[in-house]
């Protein structure tokens, strides 16, 4: 994480956190993102929650049309990174909301 730290990304999480409903999410992501970095970055999102409920990289393929190569850059994160998806993932466990 210390490659990516710096000012101008602790003030974008900084406002991403004052966001207070998906509505909001919307109206910001839409600004800031294009279409398909928001896409990619759901799918990405997506492809992590299949890895953690089991699925295999063929699967996973099939179900979401992801390349192998990108399912795997996500099953390395899950296991070996910082654990942001996992955090995420259980604490919309944690609401019911997956």
């Amino acid at each position: 994480m210390n490659k990516l730290k710096s000012d101008e990304i602790d003030a974008l999480f900084e406002a991403i956190l004052t966001l207070e409903n998906t509505d909001e999410c919307y109206k910001f992501f839409e600004d800031a993102c294009t279409i398909k970095e928001l896409r990619d970055i759901a799918q990405r999102f997506h492809v992590a929650r299949l890895l953690r409920d089991g699925g295999n990289y063929q699967e996973i393929n099939a179900k979401t049309g992801m390349s192998t190569a990108t399912i795997c850059r996500v099953n390395k994160c899950l296991n070996y990174g910082d654990g942001g998806y996992s955090t995420a993932i259980d604490r919309l466990k944690e609401k019911g909301k997956i």
